[in-house]
């Protein structure tokens, strides 16, 4: 637990350095390009995030069990295995970006706004190498880095680089574009510097055709996984993309941005959750598992549903930042900000299933998301039929993704709860206790300038809500999550092939 702590606090931390180096880009973009470029933006964006997920091959969960079987194999290095996923991961990206080329309809579906934002799709290889670099160093617990990579160096760089780049006679049509490929090859510069540090160059490694095959073969189920569980959250902007226009996509995103560090709280704690549960699967401690599940399900919901208010009650000021045309996007907003409170359960109870039962979480995800792109379809054709603005088409997709969620979240936490023969559940009444104060602490917030409601109403919330949680929800096995960790226990330093 106090490793989980560590390295849920360590990345929890960093993704809230992560909105503040976002805000910048938001602001930015919105006031100097405008809502439609935005939405062009958005769109493309979502796109490569997708293909660089399926080209990552579920490293992200996957390297951890190759890494821990690698150890008693005794071959290779451990380098050498995650090289091995580089490669294929490679081969991968650069298919993923031949099929872009050659139809670029499926990113830019309302045409491109610059000669430059072809570029983007640049960024699938290093997005998908990054991803598994962060993974390796996830298992020698190292959760710094991704802060410093996903955290810091990518939104600060995308944030300035959108700015400059305005400035730049030649390249101001392309700014968005040309600041977001360039903070994606930042990141990746940075995640391979931590990893060389860490795992050196491999010895004697060369491609195995055979071995490459089978991993990914048995990748698969957690491409599935992955991409299906980001998949729910790029989903509805695409599908925005593909049947609105580009201003309702780029309402819609600026709400899924801010939405974006409540969300991000889930996978804090996902890279280090993901080695301690397999080496309790290796010597099948099912009820240590269960017991994992149930703390960091709590301490997720207990900080999102703090967040979720401070960002939802003075939800027009917070949206008003991206200019008055954005304010229409206030109701998607908040239901963004429930649905991703309500899908906490999902995330962690997935985090063991894509181990146990890799086949059934898939089907249950393939459901879930196929219910989300009925439902999203669906709610945008009747706000069209209805003749209902831009801002009711963004909450209809808002609304079928907390649908989705809620209903993924159900389902897989009685799976989990079946298969390990144990609760599993994150719910504590206390959450409810603390949501009250922080509603009439917001509601007096409401009531002053937007200014004043953004910096004195959301600490205010912050404030009320988290003072009650702490008083009468977290116990002393609660608390550790704030606590400097003084654990002296150190990951498996295995290597070989799996």
């Amino acid at each position: 637990m106090a490793t989980l702590a560590k390295g849920g606090r360590t990345n929890t931390l960093g993704f809230l350095i992560r909105l503040l180096g976002n805000i910048p880009f938001l602001f930015i973009g919105y006031r100097l390009y405008g809502v439609e470029d935005m939405g062009r933006f958005a769109a493309a964006f979502v796109v490569i995030e997708i293909f660089a997920l399926v080209c990552a091959l579920g490293e992200k969960r996957g390297l951890a069990q190759r890494l821990t079987e690698g150890a008693e194999q005794h071959e290779g290095t451990p380098a050498n295995l995650v090289f091995d996923g580089m490669l294929v991961s490679f081969a991968f990206a650069l298919v993923a970006a031949g099929v872009l080329l050659v139809f670029p309809v499926i990113i830019f579906p309302n045409g491109t706004g610059s000669q430059f934002d072809m570029w983007m799709i640049a960024a699938i290889p290093a997005f998908a190498l990054t991803e598994i670099l962060l993974a390796a160093q996830a298992y020698r617990y190292d959760i710094a880095t991704t802060v410093r990579a996903r955290a810091i160096v990518e939104p600060w760089t995308r944030s300035i680089g959108v700015g400059v780049f305005f400035f730049i006679p030649f390249l101001k049509d392309g700014g968005l574009a040309l600041a977001f490929l360039a903070s994606i090859y930042a990141g990746l510069l940075t995640a391979l510097w931590s990893f060389l540090r860490t795992y050196g160059l491999p010895r004697g490694w060369r491609p195995r055709p055979r071995y490459l095959g089978k991993l990914t073969s048995r990748a698969l189920p957690l491409i599935g996984a992955d991409v299906i569980e980001r998949g729910t959250r790029l989903l509805d902007v695409f599908l925005l993309g593909q049947s609105a226009s580009a201003a309702a996509v780029g309402i819609y995103f600026f709400a899924k941005e801010i939405v974006s560090v409540p969300q991000k709280l889930k996978t804090s704690f996902e890279p280090i959750l993901s080695p301690v549960i397999t080496k309790n699967l290796k010597i099948g401690n099912m009820s240590a598992i269960a017991a994992q599940v149930r703390q960091v399900g709590f301490w997720i919901i207990a900080l999102q549903a703090g967040i979720a208010l401070a960002l939802a009650i003075p939800g027009e000021a917070v949206m008003g930042l991206g200019g008055p045309a954005i304010v229409g996007g206030t109701g998607a907003l908040a239901l963004l900000l429930a649905a991703e409170v309500i899908a906490s359960m999902a995330v962690v109870s997935e985090s063991v299933l894509v181990y146990i039962a890799r086949k059934r979480n898939l089907a249950i995800s393939v459901g879930v998301i196929t219910l989300q792109g009925a439902l999203t379809i669906g709610l945008i054709q009747l706000a069209d039929n209805l003749g209902l603005d831009e801002g009711f088409k963004a909450a209809g997709a808002a609304l079928a993704l907390f649908i989705a969620l809620g209903t993924s979240s159900l389902v897989k936490a009685l799976l989990l709860k079946s298969l390990l023969k144990a609760p599993v559940a994150n719910w504590r009444w206390a959450l409810v206790w603390a949501t009250g104060p922080a509603v009439v602490v917001g509601f007096i917030a409401t009531q002053l300038p937007e200014w004043a409601e953004l910096i004195f109403g959301i600490p205010a919330i912050l404030a009320s809500y988290g003072y009650v949680i702490w008083k009468r929800g977290f116990g002393p096995e609660d608390r550790v999550l704030f606590q400097k960790s003084q654990s002296k226990e150190k990951p498996a330093q295995g290597s070989g092939d799996a």
